[in-house]
């Protein structure tokens, strides 16, 4: 199996649809501030979609949660936008998994709003779909607000299926190697060809 050091050694450097240059990396825990501005920088529909509440900001237990994050029981990665000084952070995927060593991990994904229809969920989501299947998770579970039309189109997009709803929420389980087969078919975007060419050697 991979070492985390693998993983945190990877840099993809891709482009938007729109053709900005950015890098996606595997998060690390000294990433706390640039989440926490992040959070911050979302709109506050789309803070409320991703944490289930508008507020500007979020406790320090739930940023400290977010770069908490050890590429095993917590794996995650960070897009940034490569030709600015400041290489901001614009967008970032998660998958905590439910139990020690389980095969199953609970999904979250959040992508500044100026970055929405770029493709970047989906790169993002095929980094990590293959840090965990290196990582023998097989499935990832994901709550999602019925509102989030979005987020909702792209889990089935990736062959996700809806286990139940409840008041306002939709639970989904997305199969890793079947939505991983979905994204190695894909067209677009186009950036999907680098973040499999930057795996070669593992997959």
């Amino acid at each position: 199996m991979p070492q985390c050091s693998d993983f945190d050694e990877r840099v993809i450097q891709t482009r938007l649809e729109d053709g900005r240059a950015i890098c996606i990396r595997a998060v690390r825990p000294d990433d706390e501030e640039r989440l926490r501005d992040g959070v911050a920088q979302l709109s506050n529909r789309s803070r409320y979609l991703r944490f289930f509440t508008p507020a500007p900001t979020m406790p320090d237990h739930v940023i400290e949660k977010l770069a908490d994050v050890d590429g095993h029981r917590h794996l995650a990665w960070g897009a940034l936008l490569s030709d600015v000084p400041d290489h901001q952070a614009i967008g970032v995927v998660h998958a905590v998994r439910s139990e020690e060593n389980g095969p199953r991990a609970e999904f979250a994904i959040a992508v500044l709003d100026d970055f929405h229809g770029q493709g970047l969920a989906r790169m993002l989501s095929a980094v990590l779909l293959i840090h965990c299947w290196l990582e023998g998770i097989a499935t990832l579970d994901s709550q999602v607000l019925l509102e989030n039309r979005p987020a909702i189109r792209l889990l089935r997009s990736l062959g996700a299926e809806q286990c139940r709803s409840a008041d306002s929420v939709g639970e989904y389980a997305l199969n890793i190697a079947a939505a991983l087969e979905i994204l190695r078919r894909a067209d677009q975007p186009a950036g999907l060809k680098q973040i499999f060419a930057a795996f070669d050697d593992l997959l």
